[in-house]
């Protein structure tokens, strides 16, 4: 199993794009985000999560959300999503 992928304190606008090419190149088996370090997880952060899910699932791999603290879900809560909705999206 490949070591989890640590994701940066800030998924916002600014890191989204380095996100999505950075979760692009880990798309051919399943994986999983490390939100430890998370801070602030914003609506495109959550955006590029819920596309490699998608991504993923149609691929017959799994994404899965570890280590998210009380205030990333309360965040992601406030999005609409919990860890698991989010990394269970599909189309």
């Amino acid at each position: 199993m490949a070591e989890p992928y640590k994701l940066p304190p800030k998924l916002d606008l600014s890191a989204a794009t380095a996100l999505a090419a950075d979760l692009k190149d880990r798309l051919d088996g399943d994986l999983t985000l490390d939100a430890s370090d998370v801070t602030q997880f914003g609506a495109l952060g959550a955006q590029v999560v819920a596309s490699a899910a998608i991504s993923l699932s149609a691929a017959g791999h799994r994404l899965s959300l570890v280590q998210t603290s009380d205030r990333v879900l309360e965040q992601l809560t406030h999005l609409g999503f919990t860890p698991e909705t989010l990394t269970e999206a599909t189309v």
